[in-house]
C-alpha cells in the first residue's frame, strides 16, 4: 500500500510538482545568477549596462519559483521542512542574504552615481554567495541527513564538507556557463564574443565537475551505489551520459559554429539532465536516506486542498513567465531597457 501510495498518491505528485518547480527555478534564476557572477569581468560600463537589461525583464519572476518550492515543502511535506531547514540553516540563510542584497544592488546601479562601484560589487557578490550556498544546501542534502525520532540529530556543522564544497563550486561554474550562454543569445558585437569565450572555459569547468561529483556521489550512500548499479535503474548509468556526452557536441559545436541560441539550449541541457540524476538517485527519499515522500507527506486533505490552489496557481506563473520572455525576446542593444 505504501508503494502505491508513493507511486501514484497525491505525495508523489506533490513531489513532483515541488521538483518541477525547483528546477523550473534552477534553469531560469541560473542564468541570471550566471551575469551577476561574471559581471566583474565586463569591460566598461556599457557592457555591464548590457548584461543587466538582458536579464531585467526576467529575473524577479524566475524567483518565483523558488519561493514555490520552498512554500509548498512546508505546507506538504511539513516533517521534510522541519528537518531539512535545520540541517541547512546556515546555507539557506546565506542563499536568501545573497539573493536580497543582489535585488536591491540591481536597483540602486541604476539610481547612484559616486556609489556605483558598491552596487556593481555587490550584485556580483549577491550572486556568487546565493550560488555557492545553493550548491553547499544541495551537496549536504545529496551526502545524507542524520533523523533520530523524526527530527534533525545532526550538528551545526554538517553541511560544512568537502563534498558540499565541491557541489558549490560545481553550481557555480555552472551557473556562469548559463549566464555565458544566456549572453551568447541575447547581445551582440564585443560582449557576445566575450561571453563566447567565458562559455568555452565554464563548459570546460562544467562538465569536469559534474564528472567529479557523479563519481563521488555513489559511494556517499549504499543507496546511490545500489541504484546507480543494480539492476534496471543501472539503465540510467549507461544512458545518462552518453545524453551528457551529446549536450557537450551540441554546445562545443555550437560555439564553435558561433550560433547564438545552441549553446544556451545545450547547457540547459546538462542541467536537465543533472537533475535527472539526482532525482534517480533520490527516489522516493526526500531527505535520504531516513524520510520518505510517504513518510514526510501531510494528510490526504490538506494536500487535495493545496492540490486544486496549484492547479490554479501554477499554470498563471508559466503563463506570466511565457509572456514575460515572448515580449522581450530577442537581441539586447545599447540603450534598450526599462532602468
Amino acid at each position: 500500500m505504501e508503494t502505491e501510495l508513493v507511486w501514484f498518491g497525491l505525495p508523489f505528485i506533490w513531489a513532483g510538482l515541488i521538483a518541477f518547480a525547483v528546477y523550473a527555478y534552477i534553469v531560469l534564476d541560473g542564468f541570471d545568477l550566471g551575469v551577476g557572477i561574471l559581471f566583474p569581468f565586463f569591460r566598461g560600463r556599457e557592457e555591464r549596462d548590457l548584461a543587466m537589461n538582458s536579464v531585467a525583464p526576467v529575473w524577479d519572476g524566475n524567483e518565483t519559483w523558488l519561493v514555490l518550492g520552498g512554500g509548498g515543502l512546508f505546507a506538504v511535506f511539513p516533517l521534510a521542512y522541519s528537518v531539512i531547514m535545520p540541517a541547512l540553516y546556515a546555507p539557506i540563510v546565506a542563499m536568501l542574504l545573497g539573493l536580497i542584497f543582489r535585488g536591491v544592488s540591481f536597483e540602486f546601479i541604476h539610481r547612484t552615481r559616486r556609489g556605483r562601484f558598491l552596487w556593481e560589487w555587490g550584485f556580483f557578490g549577491g550572486s556568487l554567495i546565493a550560488s555557492l550556498a545553493q550548491g553547499i544546501a544541495l551537496g549536504a542534502l545529496v551526502q545524507g541527513v542524520e533523523v533520530e525520532g523524526r527530527a534533525y540529530a545532526g550538528g551545526w556543522w554538517d553541511w560544512l564538507t568537502p563534498f558540499s564544497l565541491l557541489t558549490g563550486a560545481a553550481l557555480v561554474v555552472g551557473y556562469a556557463l548559463l549566464g555565458a550562454t544566456w549572453l551568447v543569445m541575447k547581445t551582440e558585437g564585443d560582449l557576445q564574443a566575450f561571453a563566447r569565450r567565458v562559455a568555452w572555459g565554464a563548459g570546460a569547468g562544467t562538465v569536469g565537475l559534474i564528472g567529479l561529483v557523479s563519481l563521488v556521489t555513489p559511494f556517499l550512500q549504499p543507496l546511490y551505489f545500489d541504484r546507480w548499479f543494480g539492476w534496471p535503474t543501472m539503465v540510467f548509468s549507461l544512458v545518462v551520459p552518453v545524453m551528457v556526452a551529446g549536450c557537450v557536441w551540441k554546445l562545443v559545436d555550437g560555439l564553435r559554429r558561433e550560433h547564438d541560441v545552441t549553446p544556451f539550449l545545450a547547457a540547459q541541457g546538462l542541467f536537465a539532465l543533472s537533475f535527472i540524476g539526482l532525482g534517480v538517485s533520490f527516489f522516493p527519499y526526500l531527505a535520504p536516506p531516513a524520510l520518505s515522500i510517504a513518510e514526510a507527506a501531510a494528510p490526504d486533505e490538506s494536500l487535495r486542498f493545496l492540490l486544486v490552489g496549484a492547479v490554479v496557481l501554477i499554470p498563471m506563473i508559466l503563463g506570466y513567465t511565457a509572456y514575460a520572455y515572448w515580449v522581450f525576446r530577442g537581441k539586447v542593444r545599447p540603450g534598450d531597457g526599462y532602468h
